[in-house]
């Protein structure tokens, strides 16, 4: 190639640069104004532009959501709660030798009576009346003493509790004044996850604090290692939720209260890591309810054990989805094996309502009235059918009020306990068909407490009697009186293993 023609391949380059610049600088023009024309080289195909056909209005935000804040602040309260307890003896047990007594004297104290001090808890709550009924979680309240409610604008006063349900973690307050900020219901099962929540409260008691999130999951129930109350349908959430929060609220986007903050998971760090929980208000506000009315809340009773439909386990059973509740046992005189439930059946349906765990099926049926006639579409054979069952009350179970501070009596006076049931052994990691009941709460101050008795452990015998149900537990302690009481207890989680525990009176 010579000279003059790579100069002339050169000009050529260059005319056709230039030629795709003009063409383009055209184009742009040529779109730039064209309205509702047709697009060059697209035989004259429409243009259309996707547009939302109702933005949403970002007028009432102007910087943020303060707008959607300030009318729920004044409704979330600070709860302090506080109590006494003994403290335990930290003395080596020798100092109690009487052989060394007589050489040193009771220089350190031993034989007096245990020291007290005052423990103190501080959560938050929700306003749900102008007249002052505030609900709140259980555990900010356990075993307190004394309950004092901060307003907003500083006005404390003192609380009185209506009641409390462990089960599902609520207790109800009652405060005396008027014209009080409140907060509207939402309704937490139109909750979508996605949908943006603000969760109030009064975290570390720093006074009140919104932070804000989403709804990262509904439906949040028992699984390995994650169980906080007996009936849990959490509301999961990464809207900061830290110590102190807890009996706070939970809003949408609209202000309206669709959940009560309880939990967090914190990985080992102690503080948020995004994963909170909170109680769906819909469930909240039944209990809450039944608080008021009843003074406990009565649910309905089965009479079996369920377990989740596992993938393996359908197959075996011939179901095309791993789905419903798998009956695993059935209590004999309940109401399950008098509409002929067996062992073996697969609960597909609650009233035409589906159940996809062991979970859901204890919560539909716990959430009905004893008394109701349910209609169960159970999976047999291979093949459905219906049967009706009329729910008894689940027995022992009930929520404890504000005037009933102190269970059993004498040497066990403190404790709580309710009979155990085919539904709680599978909780309670023990084995199917374990007769006795089980301890709800303990006195921290009490006899029971200092002998190491915690909530969860299952009493099996009394003093050599055995005591199946809570009414034989009452008539057993009563009996003992102020003397030492032998217990048989079983070891919750440990597959029923069983000990001996001496209960010296104070």
């Amino acid at each position: 190639m010579n000279s003059s023609e790579l100069h002339i391949r050169r000009w050529v380059a260059i005319l056709v640069v230039l030629a795709a610049i003009a063409g383009g600088v055209f184009l742009a023009v040529g779109l730039r104004s064209w309205s509702g024309g047709s697009v060059y080289g697209a035989g004259n195909l429409p243009l259309t532009v996707a547009r939302d056909e109702a933005p949403v209005p970002l007028s009432g935000f102007a910087n943020g959501f303060a707008s959607v804040l300030q009318p729920v602040l004044p409704a979330v309260v600070n709860v302090h709660s506080s109590k006494v307890i003994k403290q335990r003896n930290q003395y080596m047990p020798f100092f109690n030798d009487p052989f060394f007594q007589q050489f040193f004297g009771n220089q350190f104290g031993m034989g007096q009576q245990p020291q007290t001090e005052r423990e103190e808890s501080l959560g938050s709550g929700v306003i749900l009346t102008s007249d002052g009924t505030i609900i709140t979680n259980n555990h900010v309240i356990a075993g307190a003493t004394d309950i004092k409610v901060s307003l907003s604008n500083k006005k404390e006063y003192t609380a009185k509790l209506i009641g409390t349900d462990k089960d599902s973690d609520i207790a109800v307050l009652k405060i005396n004044a008027t014209g009080l900020p409140t907060l509207p219901l939402g309704d937490s099962s139109k909750l979508k996850v996605g949908d943006l929540v603000f969760a109030v409260g009064d975290p570390f008691g720093i006074g009140e604090t919104a932070t804000m999130g989403i709804v990262s999951a509904k439906g949040r129930g028992p699984s390995p290692g994650f169980r906080i109350e007996n009936y849990q349908n959490f509301i999961q959430t990464d809207a900061s939720i830290n110590p102190g929060n807890s009996g706070g609220a939970l809003v949408d986007l609209h202000g309206n209260l669709v959940g009560i903050n309880t939990a967090i998971v914190t990985g080992g760090s102690g503080g948020n890591v995004g994963i909170g929980f909170a109680i769906p208000i819909d469930m909240a506000h039944s209990v809450m309810e039944q608080i008021i009315q009843h003074g406990k809340v009565i649910r309905g009773y089965l009479g079996l054990v369920p377990q989740d439909v596992s993938e393996a386990l359908a197959k075996q059973f011939g179901l095309s989805t791993p789905t419903g509740a798998l009956v695993s046992h059935v209590e004999q005189d309940t109401p399950a094996s008098r509409a002929g439930i067996k062992q073996g059946d697969i609960i597909l349906k609650v009233n035409g309502q589906a159940v996809n765990s062991a979970n859901d099926l204890r919560l539909m049926i716990s959430g009905m009235a004893p008394g109701t006639k349910a209609n169960l579409t159970l999976w047999r054979d291979n093949k459905t059918q219906d049967v009706q069952v009329t729910l008894a009350q689940l027995p022992g179970q009930g929520a404890q009020t504000g005037q009933n501070e102190n269970g059993g009596s004498g040497t066990m006076a403190g404790v709580h306990v309710q009979t155990v049931t085919p539904d709680m052994t599978q909780d309670l990691g023990i084995p199917s068909g374990t007769r006795g009941v089980v301890i709800t709460s303990v006195d921290p101050s009490s006899a029971a407490a200092a002998a190491g008795l915690d909530r969860g452990v299952v009493i099996q015998e009394v003093n050599h009697k055995p005591v199946n149900n809570a009414q034989e537990y009452r008539e057993a302690v009563a009996a003992a009186d102020n003397h030492p009481v032998l217990l048989l207890i079983v070891i919750p989680n440990s597959g029923g293993v069983q000990n001996y525990v001496v209960v010296q009176p104070q």
